[in-house]
C-alpha cells in the first residue's frame, strides 16, 4: 500500500469546477464567530460539490487569511453569497423551493440517521454560532432540525465538524 499523489487523484481546476454540475445542496452559516470553521465549511463544500455556501451576520466572508489558512483554496472554488440577516437568507432560499434543515437540537429534532433525503431534492443546511447554536428567530422558519447523536459528556461537536458529518449523509446515496 503508499499514499496516491497529488496528480494521481485526478481533482478538477478550479475553472473545470466552477463549470462542473454541482449537487442541490446549499450551507447557510448564521453567526458563525470563526473564520476557520468558515474555511472549513468552504473545504467541505469544495469537497463535495455543494452548490453554494450563504454567509449571515458576522460570519467572516472571503478575503480573509484564516478562511484562507483551513479553506486552501475552496474560498476560490465556491460560489458564496453575504446576507446581513440570516432571515434574508433563508427566505430566498424558501422561494427556491429549497428544504430548509437547521442542525439543532430542540424539543422536535430527528437524528441525523433517522432524515431520509430525497435524491434531487434541494436542500438548506442551517449550521449555528458555536456558542449559542441557530438564532432562535430563525426556528419557525425551517422545515427540520435534524441533531447528530452523541454519547460523551460534550452538549455538541465542533461546528465545522457537524458539518462534515452531516453533508456526508446527505451525499451518501
Amino acid at each position: 500500500m503508499r499514499k496516491l499523489k497529488l496528480e494521481e487523484l485526478n481533482r478538477k481546476t478550479q475553472e473545470e469546477f466552477k463549470l462542473a454540475p454541482k449537487s442541490n445542496i446549499v450551507v447557510v452559516l448564521d453567526n458563525i464567530r470563526s473564520a476557520m470553521n468558515v474555511g472549513s465549511f468552504f473545504r467541505t463544500a469544495d469537497a463535495f460539490a455543494l452548490n453554494k455556501i450563504l454567509l449571515c451576520g458576522i460570519t467572516a466572508r472571503p478575503p480573509h487569511k484564516e478562511i484562507q489558512k483551513t479553506a486552501i483554496g475552496a474560498d476560490r472554488s465556491m460560489d458564496w453569497e453575504y446576507f446581513e440577516h440570516v432571515e434574508d437568507a433563508l427566505s430566498s432560499l424558501k422561494k427556491e423551493k429549497y428544504t430548509l434543515i437547521g442542525l439543532e437540537q430542540t424539543d422536535q429534532s430527528l437524528f441525523l440517521q433517522d432524515y431520509n433525503a430525497v435524491k434531487n431534492e434541494k436542500y438548506a443546511l442551517v449550521f449555528g454560532n458555536e456558542v449559542m447554536g441557530l438564532s432562535d428567530s430563525i426556528l419557525p422558519l425551517l422545515d427540520h432540525c435534524i441533531e447528530i447523536p452523541q454519547f460523551g459528556t460534550k452538549h455538541s461537536f465542533n461546528v465545522a465538524v457537524s458539518g462534515g458529518i452531516a453533508l456526508w449523509h446527505f451525499m451518501k446515496d
